[in-house]
């Protein structure tokens, strides 16, 4: 992992070519790596997708994967996160701690997954060293340990000494074990140093830092040995319950799924029926990663990564078997929207099973189709991602496609508590129905949740699951047309007519109450509920440092406070200071192109996600893609053709 252009890939290359998978280097201007295997992928010279390859250390393989850097993918890498053992984070010796740095950084120390850095380009002029450590533990993690040093910094004949400066390894581990404190005050010298780095490494307490350069090779022997030894290794019962994790959805070229699966523990086996997400499938063919290539293979066990065929409708985050843990969020979600307009009006259809294929891969692209308007949105971290979609749809699927304006995606909340009901058998409700919804505020932090006031006996369960599932749907679309977050919805009334059918006759829905009749009523009565709790439209909101030269400060303050940001501390460092605040997301590409010009091109902006904040000023709406349950005559015009 590591920030754009940090030299993942390239260092995944000399990592393949030492281990003797790959006879010649790959470049990524040259467009011939063996990860980067997407044609804008080449183009580009950036990763988009995450790529697996396989190579062995001694007698421990390794399954290494290529994640993308750029700040609009980060929901690839977020994909991957849950299925390592450990990683190696980049940092380039030129460049240094970089925002993407960071954001990885924080999420890896809060997932405690064992990381080791590696600092690439010691050859490049303005290469640093000492300096750059100091960065690294100011801005990512004071518990890091130099594995060695650098011989000949910034040229070619740059080299890395192993070597660790043993006083300085007992102080930071003396920071997590007392042991180590006791060795480090009584100068211990029979203290087991290297075992305890290698236990402290294991548990993420410590972060030991190698530095070489991909282009040239060096040091990263002394790293290909440091992933071995100081990132532990996965383990996993091969006769024990089937547990594993899809990380990667793709398309084969007969259009059919392919899952990437690393398993925790037993074994899938060719014609296996295994259970994932909320079915299960029979796997038709099986890959495993094994000397930078896929291999067919009959069965694949714990601790590896491998494909899997068969498995129709299979999603990225399902569980093969038992789930290995909670996957949860890791980043934010995407915050802005676009629609996707195809150049010819005949393939709107096409447009739309293309892009709902591209969301089995990257559920968090989250299609919205309008059907009044015939238009299709997707949501997106950034603007590289529309260049990424519009290149997909044009060479995998023929299809020519442009953009509307980018907009900022907010959210709604409800702020007090309403209720509605509708009777079964009334003038005013068509439905065979009854249902009655209340909702109110969720705890700030938590989620939406829908609840039962009612007893589970009182109607078939699928009706109530109808009501569930209705409840889910309608609140992507609140009052003002936004996501509904945080709130608790309870069914407060219910009841149905059981089946009934005439003398001698076959079943009649006009008597009989159906699943349907639920899901249609469901909108009109939450929606009723949501108008008298009444919602606030929140917009994304994200945490800023901007660093930029003092004299400059009175100037740039004032453009801040326009731009609605809310600075929260300045701190002087050294000719420059440092300003730390709140700025909406809409308004950060603004503040990103008028920063040179305030700065005389020195500031240094760093963004990103941290919570959604009450709109102020105008509230934005969002137009509705459903029959809009808000306005009764047109909803009840649209599903029973009749008022």
């Amino acid at each position: 992992m590591a920030h754009v252009d940090a030299g993942k890939t390239s260092l995944t290359e000399r990592l393949l070519h030492g281990a003797g998978v790959i006879d010649e280097l790959g470049s990524v201007d040259d467009g011939n790596t063996q990860t980067d295997s997407l044609a804008l992928e080449r183009r580009r010279g950036i990763t988009i997708r995450s790529a697996v390859v396989a190579f062995t250390v001694g007698d421990v393989a390794v399954n290494l994967i290529d994640t993308p850097g750029h700040p609009d993918f980060i929901a690839e890498v977020e994909r991957v996160l849950g299925v390592l053992d450990g990683a190696v984070l980049v940092v380039s010796a030129v460049e240094g701690v970089q925002p993407q740095t960071r954001v990885l950084m924080r999420t890896l120390r809060r997932l405690r997954i064992p990381t080791v850095l590696f600092v690439n380009k010691i050859d490049r002029p303005g290469a640093r060293d000492t300096g750059l450590l100091r960065e690294i533990a100011a801005r990512l993690t004071p518990s890091v340990v130099p594995m060695g040093t650098v011989d000949g910094l910034g040229t070619r004949a740059a080299r890395f000494v192993p070597g660790v400066d043993d006083e300085a390894l007992v102080e930071v581990l003396a920071e997590h074990d007392d042991a180590a404190l006791a060795a480090y005050v009584t100068e211990d010298e029979a203290f087991p140093r290297r075992d305890a780095l290698v236990e402290q490494s294991h548990r993420a307490l410590v972060h030991p830092v190698y530095f070489g350069s991909a282009a040239t090779g060096a040091g990263v022997a002394a790293l290909v040995a440091g992933i071995s030894e100081l990132l532990p290794s996965g383990t996993g019962d091969a006769a024990g319950p089937l547990s594993g994790t899809v990380f990667t959805v793709e398309r084969g070229p007969a259009g059919e799924k392919i899952a990437y699966v690393r398993m925790y523990s037993g074994t899938v086996r060719v014609r296996d029926r295994v259970p994932y997400g909320q079915t299960e499938g029979k796997v038709t063919a099986l890959g495993v990663f094994h000397s930078g290539t896929s291999l067919r293979s009959g069965e694949l066990g714990p601790g590896r990564i491998g494909k899997l065929w068969g498995l129709g409708e299979v999603r990225v985050g399902d569980a093969l078997g038992t789930p290995h843990a909670a996957t949860g969020r890791h980043f934010a979600p995407p915050t802005l929207e676009t629609v996707v307009v195809p150049a010819r009006r005949a393939d709107r259809g096409a447009l739309h099973t293309a892009l709902s294929q591209l969301a089995e891969q990257d559920p968090l692209i989250n299609l919205r189709r309008d059907e009044s308007r015939q238009e299709i949105s997707v949501s997106l971290y950034g603007e590289v991602q529309k260049e990424v979609i519009q290149a997909t749809l044009a060479d995998e699927y023929g299809i020519e496609v442009g953009f509307r304006e980018t907009t900022v995606v907010c959210v709604e909340r409800p702020v007090g508590t309403g209720a509605a009901h509708e009777l079964i058998g009334t003038e005013s409700n068509p439905f065979l129905a009854t249902v009655g919804l209340r909702v109110e505020p969720a705890p700030v932090g938590s989620g939406s949740s829908f609840r039962l006031g009612v007893e589970l006996g009182s109607m078939p369960y699928a009706f109530f699951a109808a009501v569930r599932e209705t409840v889910v749907e309608t609140l992507r679309q609140g009052l003002y047309g936004w996501e509904v977050l945080g709130c608790v919805v309870t069914m407060t009334h219910s009841g149905y007519w059981a089946r009934q059918s005439h003398a001698h006759g076959t079943f009649d829905k006009s008597m009989s109450s159906t699943a349907g009749d639920f899901r249609n009523l469901t909108p009109l009565v939450l929606m009723a509920a949501l108008d008298r709790a009444g919602t606030v439209v929140h917009e994304p909101v994200h945490r800023f440092s901007l660093e930029l030269p003092g004299d400059t400060l009175g100037v740039v303050l004032p453009v801040l406070a326009r731009l609605h940001a809310v600075p929260r501390a300045t701190r002087p460092r050294g000719a420059t200071c440092v300003v730390e605040g709140e700025i909406p997301v809409a308004r950060v590409h603004e503040l990103e192109q008028r920063l040179p010009g305030l700065t005389r091109g020195e500031g240094l902006l760093e963004s990103a996600f941290d919570h959604y904040a009450p709109v102020r000023g105008e509230v934005p709406t969002r137009s509705r893609t459903d029959h809009d349950p808000l306005n009764r005559q047109e909803y009840l015009l649209h599903v029973v053709r009749r008022v």
